[in-house]
């Protein structure tokens, strides 16, 4: 874990929220089985925006030892006003905590972070960017570009990395994977932002792991699943 604070926005239909809950398992998993007991908590900031909300999973993340904070209504998943409990501080206090943020979708939703900025400015803090190649906002440098700059704009923050999750939801290749993966490379040189890691689906791991390999594409690979998508949309 580079920092013990990571924020991840994007912009709607990035899978900003599926990345967010992979990474805070992920991070919990990691921590279970290091000597310096740490805990993991994952915060939905994510408040105004009723669909493919992380605290909707808060009996499944527990289990999987990830503490979920989110707003002043924690148990009404149906209730959307933006009110946040001032319990959701108390990772970002606590330095035995490893904390992800679900940031909201774009500028507007990224202002929630300007009321706990206070826990941001210190060198424990990263905010990175979920990049869906395939989504019409983000499908070029310059999209990508101007979505970052608005967020920075409201928040005062720099991203300081990018997370490929290029993807069609079941409608995902590894050609669609992989033209991400091409994307992001070359996003991530022009505009001097370093990627975090690729994702794809784990039933993909194997042979994107090897075409990168075969590429030279350094950076990591990190196999997602498919926590949020009801199986009604699928239907």
């Amino acid at each position: 874990m580079k920092k013990r604070i990571t924020l991840i926005c994007g912009h709607y239909g990035s899978g900003k929220t599926e990345v967010s809950i992979n990474y805070a398992i992920h991070t919990a998993a990691i921590l279970a089985g290091a000597s310096e007991k740490k805990k993991t908590a994952l915060i939905d900031l994510d408040i105004a925006n009723p669909y493919f909300r992380s605290r909707e999973l808060r009996p499944q993340l527990i289990s999987k030892g990830v503490d979920v904070y989110s707003d002043a209504f924690e148990y009404e998943t149906t209730t959307d006003l933006p009110a946040l409990t001032a319990n959701a501080r108390k990772p970002l206090e606590n330095q035995d905590t490893i904390t992800i943020v679900d940031v909201g979708g774009d500028a507007a939703g990224a202002r929630v972070l300007n009321q706990f900025r206070k826990y941001f400015l210190s060198g424990e803090t990263e905010l990175v960017c979920v990049v869906n190649a395939k989504r019409p906002e983000t499908a070029t440098i310059k999209g990508v570009d101007a979505h970052i700059a608005a967020i920075r704009a409201e928040t005062g923050l720099l991203v300081s990395g990018i997370i490929n999750n290029t993807h069609l939801l079941r409608e995902t290749t590894c050609e669609i994977v992989w033209d991400g993966i091409l994307f992001a490379e070359k996003l991530a040189d022009e505009l001097q932002i370093p990627i975090k890691f690729h994702t794809c689906h784990e039933d993909f791991f194997e042979e994107i792991y090897g075409k990168m390999k075969s590429e030279k594409i350094n950076a990591e690979l990190f196999p997602m699943e498919l926590h949020m998508r009801p199986t009604w949309l699928d239907r």
